[in-house]
């Protein structure tokens, strides 16, 4: 992994709380990662405290929106910022400490044999912890709907912490992805697969945030519910998901 190039996604919304030290802890576990931090103009300032840190370590870089455009969106200006600098790897990660950075060397370890690393909560030795019984319903009732309705035979599909090849990122049309919220995480694996990508799944025990709260809710619920049927219909027609 020394001559890869390693960009780690933290998309933002209201996580000052949280930024400075998730950023220090994942350079104790990867130093030679960048980190992109992709704020959606947060009311609290989490975008200009990413400034700040970026102005004192050259490793750190933000990109700033307009506003609140959704997670499927940040993500996908990660994506293109990662591809536009020629990064190896793209390790996206939530920004609230849910996904702990003490696993990014396991993902990392998983990818000369994959081109999505999955740390996933639901392969043996994977958890969550702090969930009460509504979000566990929801994540697995997702989850089994998109293995279902899409053919992903991964069993985290709903989570974002994951590692991508940039380069099969590349082969992707971006422009025709549909989420723009948390059904992302269901969209983009069933798009990879449709082009051959190779998953892997590597164990991780989830954490609740340590501060502030939680953005998902049922609305978020039922829409990642219509995106996935509309997918669904996308995969018996055959719509092609490469680039033009």
């Amino acid at each position: 992994m020394t001559d890869d190039r390693l960009l780690i996604s933290l998309c933002t919304y209201n996580e000052r709380e949280n930024l400075a030290d998730l950023i220090t802890e994942i350079h104790e576990h990867a130093p030679q990662a960048d980190v992109v931090v992709v704020d959606d103009n947060s009311p609290d300032g989490t975008g200009d405290l990413a400034d700040e840190l970026a102005a004192a370590d050259s490793r750190i870089h933000v990109e700033h929106r307009a506003g609140k455009l959704g997670l499927g969106s940040a993500t996908l200006a990660a994506f293109e910022f990662a591809m536009a600098a020629d990064y190896t790897y793209l390790l996206n990660m939530d920004a609230d400490f849910s996904h702990h950075p003490r696993y990014i060397p396991e993902l990392l370890d998983c990818m000369p044999q994959a081109d999505v690393t999955i740390g996933s909560r639901y392969v043996s030795g994977g958890d969550i912890v702090g969930w009460g019984f509504k979000r566990h319903f929801m994540s697995r009732g997702v989850n089994l709907y998109a293995r279902l309705l899409l053919g992903l035979s991964t069993s985290d599909n709903s989570g974002a912490f994951r590692c991508y090849r940039v380069a099969k990122l590349r082969e992707l049309d971006f422009s025709a992805i549909r989420a723009t919220g948390y059904a992302f995480q269901e969209e983009i694996l069933y798009r990879l697969r449709r082009i051959g990508c190779r998953f892997v799944e590597t164990p991780v025990v989830f954490e609740d945030r340590r501060y502030g709260s939680s953005k998902i809710n049922m609305g978020e619920a039922f829409a990642a519910v219509g995106v996935i049927f509309l997918l669904a219909i996308d995969r018996l027609r055959g719509v092609p998901v490469t680039r033009a």
